[in-house]
């Protein structure tokens, strides 16, 4: 792996993570596309960038972080139950996406596929958020979709933030806490993949961290370290420009980019450029 490969992923992971486009499918098409391959090095280093964007989320939502351990914990609860649903579709469903869906044959056209779902709940939603009238606060009636749209969006090519924000909208939740408890969601799921993936990382002696280092080279080490600190710096960037566009509830430019690239994915397909 080269240093320009980590800059590259890193931006990618640090912009799209907060934006409703999904970092996963970006990240699968970028690799895929531009023939990045680190071997069994690839989930580990994806892990890390979205530790990056963690790292981001921390930042900005620091006192809402610090809120969620003050009584009555009541958002704490909120937020434990939501993850509750991802928690379990990534133990049961992760390694069948792995191999089948980002690395199968397909990958190219159920990356499209899944790029049209996005785009069409996103200008859905941005025709609904306009018309309401009535928003509710942050309930059990507004969080448990939000935590079930979560659990779809580990498909790469459905967006975590995107799915969530959706799902909170049409649940009737107001703008602000939509906004707020999206991101809050995204810190257990980084965090929780990130334990599973060093835990298999430290338990696997032939295809752990050693292996992991041996096939992506020696500059793996600084690749980490380099997309790390970019997927954090462009991953505050992008938290602020999403804060703006759900108050706007401005979605269709970001669902009008995803068609596009959901045509590119097919076309790529079709020539047999999406390796």
């Amino acid at each position: 792996m080269q240093w320009w490969q980590a800059i590259v992923l890193g931006l990618t992971q640090g912009l799209t993570e907060f934006l409703p486009v999904s970092s996963s499918g970006h990240l699968t098409f970028l690799q895929r596309v531009l023939g990045i391959d680190i071997g069994g090095a690839e989930l580990f280093f994806n892990i890390i960038l979205h530790l990056g964007t963690l790292i981001a989320v921390c930042i900005i939502f620091w006192k809402d972080i610090l809120e969620l351990f003050k009584k009555p914990f009541r958002t704490l609860l909120y937020l434990i139950v939501a993850t509750i649903p991802a928690a379990i579709a990534g133990l049961l469903l992760d390694d069948v996406i792995e191999d089948h869906i980002m690395h199968g044959n397909y990958a190219a056209i159920f990356l499209g596929c899944f790029f049209l779902v996005t785009a069409t709940v996103l200008f859905a939603t941005e025709i609904f958020a306009k018309r309401r009238k009535n928003t509710l606060p942050l309930c059990w009636r507004t969080t448990i979709p939000m935590g079930l749209a979560q659990a779809v969006a580990i498909l790469p090519g459905i967006s975590r933030s995107g799915s969530t924000i959706c799902a909170g909208t049409f649940a009737g939740a107001d703008a602000e806490s939509v906004s707020k408890f999206s991101f809050l969601m995204s810190i257990p799921v980084i965090l929780g993949s990130f334990v599973i993936e060093l835990a298999k990382g430290l338990i696997d002696k032939e295809e752990g961290f050693a292996y992991s280092f041996q096939v992506a080279g020696p500059q793996f080490g600084w690749c980490i370290a380099i997309g790390l600190i970019v997927s954090a710096v462009s991953g505050l960037f992008a938290v602020k420009v999403m804060l703006r566009a759900i108050k706007k509830a401005n979605y269709k430019w970001f669902s009008l980019y995803l068609v596009l690239l959901a045509i590119t994915c097919f076309v790529l397909y079709s020539q047999g450029l999406f390796n």
